[in-house]
């Protein structure tokens, strides 16, 4: 497919704005790892396969998988295992050249970003079903009412807390729903002489990730920074540092040092995600898990982390039948259990979902959050939100350095978002 110089141009500005975006992937980087399917038919040829995940070789389970599922459609897979960064920019110069792969394993956000440059098929044209996906995780893949791949899985943020701290504190986690009984928790937390709250407020993508359920949780939008429920988000952040709660720490933490300070045992709760599950079953700690609270009560929604399945466009669209063959194979309930219990994801799958609790009651609380959570790039904000973004970190790192009260930097937060645009 030519794609015209405009567009070019816009893929281009992609590469540089999606840089905030990659540090999200939940997954490891490495070496670029490749893996070939011998044994499908070769008078099905091959099919070209890149995904974000080069910590797998040919002997993961991962691997075997996209291998056997190229099989089962009758072709060889060769599949190419790349950095998620080095991914992103491949994906967008392959689109111009014409060169993409048959399939593209990328991180939620990036999704609408190739869309736009006309990289990727829809799953109408594509003839792929996506009725079972749950609505809310499916939205990150979706732009102008169009539907661009399907999720392999999704992760999110919770609250995981320190069970022996609180119990020392006098505070009952079920009393904990909403900011103000929050509040009250981590002022009994910090009168007893332990710390109250970790997180990440670095001025990145893992800043604002991390923001969002707050933001979200106030009942704010990404189109106004500078609404009064944006500034109530930032100022319950502020003042957690303002009041000690907090440890100053917060504005140039990212998830991994506010995980490491959680994991010291002297803070009654951390904001973070599935994928420090593993961590926290080593660590020894007496720990829990809640969703974050919303302001006013009930769950609030975090954003959605994770990967989709994509079909690249290709000249020869007769080759579509088997991608959507192979998709649907990775896909499948049976496939995505044993694949999102490989990479800490909670299933994007109702049904599958219930299996994974039942195989672990851990998740119970990860489900609950996925169910509430948002597509950072959902509501047709596309390729504006790493802009968006951008500026609302800036926003709330100034609150919290005190180079400007929350109003007054939620208000230039949106001015900057504004222009960029």
């Amino acid at each position: 497919m030519n794609i015209s110089a405009q567009r070019g141009r816009l893929a281009a500005a992609a590469v540089l704005s999606i840089t905030a975006l990659v540090a999200l992937s939940a997954c490891s980087s490495g070496s670029d790892s490749t893996s070939t399917s011998t044994d499908a038919a070769a008078a099905g040829g091959t099919y070209t396969f890149w995904d974000p995940y080069p910590q797998f070789d040919e002997t993961a389970d991962w691997s075997k998988l996209v291998a056997k599922c190229g099989t089962d459609a009758g072709v060889t897979i060769e599949r190419t295992g790349y950095d998620t960064s080095d991914l992103t920019s491949k994906a967008l110069l392959a689109g111009q050249q014409g060169s993409s792969p048959d399939i593209l394993v990328v991180d939620n956000p990036v999704v609408s970003t190739l869309a736009d440059a006309g990289i990727l098929t829809t799953t109408a044209d594509l003839g792929l079903d996506t009725t079972n996906f749950e609505k809310n995780i499916l939205a990150a893949g979706q732009s102008n009412g169009d539907t661009f791949g399907v999720p392999i899985g999704a992760n999110t943020l919770a609250l995981y807390y320190n069970k022996d701290i609180l119990s020392a504190a006098g505070v009952d986690i079920a009393s904990v729903t909403d900011w103000t009984s929050l509040n009250a928790a981590l002022a009994k937390v910090t009168a007893s002489g332990k710390q109250g709250i970790t997180f990440s407020g670095i001025g990145t993508e893992e800043g604002s990730f991390q923001f969002l359920p707050w933001f979200w949780g106030a009942g704010a939008e990404l189109t106004d920074l500078s609404s009064s429920q944006a500034v109530d988000a930032a100022t319950l952040w502020t003042d957690w540092v303002k009041q000690g709660y907090a440890p100053n720490s917060v504005i140039n933490n990212t998830q991994t040092t506010s995980w490491q300070e959680f994991l010291t045992g002297n803070f009654a709760f951390s904001e973070n995600g599935t994928w420090q599950l593993a961590g926290a079953d080593k660590s020894g700690l007496n720990y829990g898990v809640i969703p974050i609270p919303a302001k006013s009560g009930g769950s609030a929604a975090a954003p959605t982390g994770g990967e989709f399945v994509s079909a690249p466009v290709q000249s020869d669209t007769g080759r579509y039948a088997t991608t959507e063959k192979i998709i649907s194979c990775l896909t499948s309930d049976s496939n995505l259990l044993t694949t999102d219990t490989t990479l800490s994801y909670v299933a994007p799958i109702a049904t599958v979902q219930t299996q994974q609790v039942a195989a672990n009651a851990e998740l119970t609380p990860w489900v609950a959050a996925v169910a509430a959570a948002r597509g950072r790039t959902s509501d047709n904000l596309g390729t504006k939100y790493p802009v968006i973004s951008q500026a609302m970190w800036g926003g709330f790192q100034n609150a919290l350095s005190g180079s400007q009260p929350p109003a007054d930097a939620m208000k230039a937060a949106q001015t900057a978002a504004a222009a960029a645009q």
